[in-house]
C-alpha cells in the first residue's frame, strides 16, 4: 500500500508564495505520474496539475497557468508544487495523488479517477 503525503500548506498574502510537497511511501513512487487537486468549500474537487515520472509531461489547469510550477526529485521521492502569485481564489485543500501506471495518460492525466492513491490534503488559505 501506498500511502501519500502533502506538507507545505498554510496561511499566505495574496501575491505571495508556497511551495507544497508530496512524498510517498515505496520505492516505486519514482515510476508513477503524480498529480495535484484542490477543493474549496462547497466547490468541486479542481484538477491543478500533473507531471510524468520522468518529469517529462506536464499539464496544468486552466486557472493556475503561468503561476503554479510542477516538479519532481525521484531522488528524493518527493513532487514539489511551486505556487506564485497566489489569489484569494486559490483558497483550498490541496491533494497529492499518484498512479500506479507508468504511462503518462495524456489529457486523462486531469481527471481523478486515473490515480490510485491520494493524500489528505494540505490546506492553503490566501488573505486579500
Amino acid at each position: 500500500q501506498v500511502q501519500v503525503v502533502e506538507s507545505g500548506g498554510g496561511l499566505v498574502q495574496a501575491g505571495g508564495s508556497l511551495r507544497l510537497s508530496c512524498t510517498a511511501s515505496g520505492r516505486t513512487f519514482s515510476s508513477y505520474s503524480v498529480g495535484w487537486f484542490r477543493q474549496a468549500p462547497g466547490k468541486e474537487r479542481e484538477f491543478v496539475a500533473a507531471i510524468s515520472w520522468s518529469g517529462n509531461s506536464i499539464a496544468y489547469g486552466d486557472s493556475v497557468l503561468g503561476r503554479l510550477t510542477i516538479s519532481r526529485d525521484n531522488a528524493k521521492n518527493t513532487v514539489y508544487l511551486q505556487m506564485n502569485s497566489l489569489k484569494p481564489e486559490d483558497t483550498a485543500n490541496y491533494y497529492c495523488a499518484a498512479s500506479a501506471s507508468n504511462e503518462w495518460v495524456g489529457t486523462r492525466a486531469k481527471m481523478a479517477r486515473e490515480y490510485d492513491y491520494w493524500g489528505q490534503g494540505t490546506q492553503v488559505t490566501v488573505s486579500s
